[in-house]
């Protein structure tokens, strides 16, 4: 991998480039940061021949090819970047009709006359007929001009010239209206900038009869409703995939032959195949703490192992897998890349197969790479064959300083023949671990270190759990991966744009082998606000003890949300709504999340009771042996006749308030419980406080005297939860709830030095002597409730049979800024 000042210096080098085709200083930065544009643009320049600079106006027609040329037509794209250096295509107009063309050509051949046709060469609109158009714009306008003067929709009247003049300049079109609009209406006055006041909407006459409110929302746009229609269907796989610029200046464009694309459709009938591959790791074990389900990052075969559980990021890849397969008809592979056998183990394949089935997908088969390692052992074979793949002998450490310096190994150029017999020696195990591995010959001296010829195979004297001992090599993920996408047929290879730089050795592979190649996209990595997600700072929270192990309720792993009472329908629900993009800088706020889980709550949690720190009241005017059974609704919208829509709740002389709904002190806007006022207790009766027992501090109140009407003709404003004793001198069923909140303070706290100083101090509140209702009593983990006027609550499994925990899921409304906290 290039060092850092190498790679500060290619982007000190492209800045330079950028602003001498004209680009603002702005945008030219803002373009160093993404590193496909970057890359696109650069070629553009380079197939342009203007690296020593051009107009403004070239540089940003430049700009937009290099940003939205057809991936479909790469091929063409010199073509067309010749036409715009030599002024042939000199407006936006003209650049869009371009892409139209080239979209609906693709790789085919054209005829330069249809092209120039489409495009407008050598149409010229003078002055005078600019001129002339806009003014009879305007005087069809007129009307409407003048009463709206100044408030006209200037798009609008800019359309209608464009419509009689599409090649026209647009920036004399412009002139022109503006100067039209001067002439028309004259100076601007201080009315035509007064902002026009928005209608009232005229409240309807009050009916004796209720009528039934009918919404009209606003109509989703399609791809809010299907975020699968930005793939394209499989039939369609024969345009450009990608373009691989290699460092002698040539470009592969890969994508299928008619006759791959024919076989591959003969052997699927055209039906939307992808894979979801998880690589099952047991290599972390930390203290006590159970390790749900790990995950192996996709780095180098080279590189240390670094585990991680799944994340809700894995929610995220799980709903475009699955998702986009269900909806097309057709099937995602479950794929465990089970390529190092030192990291297999049982339990995580059942763990991940468990986390999938409870997303509530069904895989269309379950396979393993190591199902494949014949096939993968042939074609790795047929690699040297061709000429692209050698044996290498260099170490670790002299890998990385060869890829640093962008050297070519002292061993690249051995014959095939030495090759060929030193891979059958490696296979056989007459070459001792560590002294050689399989390398693909890419491109040494490639601006992508992805194409620094990647390790293929390697050694391992290890057993396979899943393959046995066949093998003493196994191939690495960047070898593997694609091979057996393309061995299973996968439609769509989908993953997150980290993998992005990958993308051409993906290709590169495929094509060097003559097989099918699959659609690749990446979407954008999911960032949630007041949380991290990196696998290293999730690892540090959990060894260090920050949180309570892999699945504590507060970090965001599937293992950990479900612990914490979040639905999968929830979550899936959540990756939905925000769509799948390749902005790779978005930050989705918490508050998002909880929406969707609230959404699904509120429809399938009963509503309960419990009160978190309870006052006593003792009514005075009910007999203390009294005890009344009343009935309490599960759901709002409970139907009287449905006797399971309610549940029991005892009501005594001796009952139970939240502290906080109590005040010595009343005041107008306070409508919880005063001395001398009356609240309704929930589902109960009114009661009115007539004395308050203090403690020896005259502040605190231990206890409150009340009276209850068992006529219920008080009408108080202020509704109380409450619990009762169930029968006298027994208290109410003790239960301990735990409080979730936020773990990180700020939005963002991955960007911070010292993020660990960030944690919120009250993302975890315990309240171990709580009451609730005695219908609890038998809940189970994973039940959920609404406990009224608290929030959204979980059966925790920690809970046991003489005292049941609840986790709180999320509150009953976000009391957080809309824009976060």
């Amino acid at each position: 991998m290039p060092g850092k000042d190498d790679g500060g210096s290619d982007k000190e080098k492209n800045l330079e480039l950028f602003l001498k085709v004209g680009l603002d200083e702005r945008t030219a930065k803002n373009t160093i940061a993404n590193n496909k544009v970057t890359a696109n643009l650069t070629a553009v320049i380079h197939e342009a021949a203007v690296t020593d600079g051009c107009s403004r106006t070239v540089g940003n027609l430049l700009y937009t090819v290099a940003t939205k040329h057809p991936a479909n037509a790469l091929l063409h794209r010199p073509t067309l970047v010749q036409y715009i250096v030599s002024s042939k295509i000199k407006t936006p107009a003209q650049l869009e009709a371009a892409f139209s063309f080239f979209a609906t050509t693709g790789p085919e051949n054209f005829k330069l006359s249809e092209f120039e046709e489409a495009c407008g060469v050598g149409v010229e609109v003078s002055v005078e007929e600019i001129k002339q158009t806009v003014n009879e714009v305007f005087e069809e306008n007129k009307t409407a001009i003048l009463e709206q003067r100044y408030r006209t929709n200037v798009g609008d009247l800019f359309a209608h010239v464009r419509k009689r003049h599409p090649w026209a300049d647009p920036k004399i079109v412009k002139q022109f209206i503006d100067e039209k609009l001067h002439e028309l209406l004259g100076e601007r006055t201080a009315a035509d900038s007064e902002k026009v006041p928005k209608k009232k909407k005229e409240k309807p006459a009050k009916v004796e009869e209720k009528a039934i409110a009918v919404s009209t929302p606003e109509q989703p746009s399609e791809e809010v409703l299907n975020p699968f229609l930005i793939f394209p269907q499989p039939e369609e796989n024969i345009k450009v995939h990608t373009s691989v610029f290699f460092s002698d200046g040539s470009i592969l464009r890969c994508c299928n032959t008619k006759e791959l694309l024919e076989k591959h459709l003969s052997v699927t009938g055209g039906k939307v195949l992808t894979r979801f591959p998880p690589e099952p790791n047991g290599y972390l074990h930390i203290g006590h703490a159970k390790v749900n389900i790990l995950m192996c990052s996709r780095l180098d075969s080279l590189s240390v192992v670094v585990p991680h559980i799944i994340t809700v990021i894995f929610g995220q890849a799980m709903f475009i897998d699955f998702g986009l397969a269900k909806e097309r008809g057709g099937g995602c592979y479950l794929r465990f890349d089970d390529t190092n056998p030192e990291a297999e183990k049982k339990e995580y394949i059942d763990h991940i197969q468990e986390i999938v089935k409870w997303m509530g997908w069904k895989p269309y088969k379950i396979t393993y790479t190591s199902d494949y390692f014949q096939d993968l052992y042939d074609l790795a074979v047929e690699l040297i064959r061709r000429g692209h793949a050698y044996v290498d002998h260099q170490t670790p450490d002299d890998i990385k300083e060869y890829r640093e310096k962008k050297m070519n190994s002292p061993w690249r150029d051995r014959p095939i023949a030495e090759s060929l017999k030193l891979f059958e020696d490696m296979r056989r195990g007459l070459i001792e671990e560590g002294k050689a591995t399989l390398r693909m010959k890419q491109d040494m001296q490639s601006d992508n270190f992805n194409m620094y010829d990647l390790i293929a195979y390697r050694i391992k004297f290890t057993p396979h759990p899943h393959a046995g001992d066949k093998w003493c090599i196994y191939p690495s993920y960047d070898y593997a991966h694609c091979i057996v996408d393309s061995l299973e047929n996968i439609t769509h290879s989908l993953c997150t744009l980290e993998f992005e730089t990958r993308r051409a050795s993906y290709y590169w592979l495929l094509h060097a082998l003559g097989i099918y190649q699959p659609y690749v996209w990446e979407y954008s990595r999911l960032n949630i606000s007041n949380t991290v997600m990196s696998k290293r700072k999730l690892n540090r929270l959990v060894t260090e003890k920050w949180v309570d192990g892999w699945d504590d309720p507060r970090l965001m792993t599937l293992a950990g949300l479900r612990r914490r009472g979040v639905t999968s329908t929830a979550i899936n629900a959540f990756v939905r709504g925000i769509g799948i993009t390749r902005s790779d800088c978005s930050m989705i706020h918490l508050s998002r999340l909880e929406y969707h889980i609230r959404e699904e709550l509120n429809k399938t949690a009963p509503r309960s009771i419990a009160v978190l720190h309870p006052l006593k009241v003792v009514i005075t005017n009910l007999e203390a042996k009294t005890t009344m059974d009343l009935e309490a609704r599960k759901w709002p919208d409970a139907q009287t006749d449905d006797a399971s829509a309610f549940y029991k709740v005892p009501f005594s002389n001796t009952v139970y308030i939240e502290r906080s709904d109590f005040r010595l002190k009343d005041s107008k806007d306070y409508f919880g419980l005063a001395p001398g006022k009356s609240v309704l207790l929930r589902y109960a009766f009114p009661i009115k406080c007539t004395d308050v027992i203090l403690a020896d501090d005259k502040e605190t109140v231990l206890e409150i005297r009340a009276e209850y009407d068992p006529t219920k003709k008080t009408k108080p404003k202020g509704v109380l939860h409450w619990v009762a004793e169930p029968s006298p001198g027994v208290d109410p069923l003790k239960v301990e709830i735990r409080l979730f909140d936020r773990l990180f303070l700020s939005e963002n706290p991955a960007e911070l030095d010292d993020w660990l100083a960030d944690l919120n101090p009250q993302s975890k509140v315990v309240i171990p002597d709580a009451y609730a209702v005695p219908s609890l009593r038998g809940a189970v983990v994973g039940d959920t409730f609404q406990f009224e006027r608290l929030g959204y609550f979980s059966v925790d499994k920690d809970s046991t049979p003489e005292k049941l925990v609840f986790n709180r899921t999320v509150t009953l409304r976000d009391s957080y800024h809309k824009g976060g906290k």
